[in-house]
């Protein structure tokens, strides 16, 4: 008997003596996850800890109804959306948020709320801090031994947040605006597309001396937008090559839309070139 008391404290003492980087590892009670869904150019994250049912009572005993609860263990569940979105039909800005609920037998209330740092962060919930408050019906599934989140019937525009533990699903849908998004991309791409090819017009000028291809992306810029920028850009290869006259109608151009931009940064140029090239053919 002694001999073992001795190799149980001998044990004992080495593992208490391991290094940190040595500790020893178990599983976590309650492991954490993390879920991500990409609803057309929303993305959404939700990263929570997982507890699991171990034969336990969970809805009215381990989670009280009408309190609110953290939504899993250990620190708040966080819910992200890198762009605006509807929560359960309200309004939510993009960003960070705590996603804690208030269970009960018929119906939950889910709340996203301001502070990050609930629970285990040291932060006690304050319902001033809520960005909204939606009502979801709980409904009946197959048992699910661990909490996990979860994203159903997901289209371009929307998608379902699902929780699920125990027998219950609670869902709220989220939807966002693609189609906006897509058009203010777009727009945002047609818009820098006339800079990139009036650059791309000077750089071959000053370059290659291609002065065709050069005019060639001058004009494709100017096919996207007029600005006094590319009608410049145009306007100074038309006189490396001879055209004046025609230069100066496109340096005119520049200089009238120059006027009107703070960052006309080719002021003196322009309007230089408008007195070298009067009377040229």
């Amino acid at each position: 008997m002694k001999k073992l008391l001795g190799c149980v404290v001998a044990v004992v003492v080495s593992l208490t003596a391991l290094p940190a980087s040595a500790q020893l590892e178990l599983p976590a009670a309650s492991p954490s996850a993390k879920v991500m869904q990409d609803v057309g150019l929303t993305e959404i994250s939700v990263d929570y800890s997982s507890p699991a049912v171990k034969g336990r009572k969970l809805w009215g005993e381990l989670v009280p109804f009408g309190q609110v609860w953290r939504t899993g263990a250990n620190m708040a569940t966080k819910i992200s959306f890198s762009r605006d979105v509807t929560f359960g039909g309200k309004a939510v800005p993009a960003g960070t948020y705590s996603l804690v609920t208030i269970p009960a037998e018929k119906e939950w209330t889910v709340v996203l709320n301001k502070e990050l740092g609930l629970f285990g962060g040291g932060k006690a919930y304050d319902q001033k801090d809520d960005v909204v408050r939606v009502s979801a019906t709980p409904s009946e599934i197959p048992n699910r031994e661990r909490m996990t989140f979860l994203f159903s019937n997901t289209t371009d525009d929307q998608t379902s947040l699902d929780l699920e533990w125990g027998t219950v699903r609670v869902s709220v849908p989220v939807k966002t605006d693609t189609a906006a998004y897509a058009q203010a991309n777009i727009q945002s791409a047609v818009n820098g597309a006339w800079r990139s090819l009036a650059n791309a017009a000077r750089y071959v000028a000053d370059t290659s001396k291609d002065y065709n291809t050069a005019l060639g992306y001058a004009d494709d810029s100017l096919a996207i937008q007029s600005h006094w920028y590319n009608n410049w850009i145009k306007a100074d290869i038309l006189a490396r090559t001879g055209k004046f006259a025609e230069a100066r109608k496109f340096a005119q151009t520049a200089w009238d839309l120059g006027q009107k931009d703070q960052n006309f940064f080719f002021k003196d140029q322009v309007a230089k070139a408008l007195q070298d090239w009067k009377g040229k053919k």
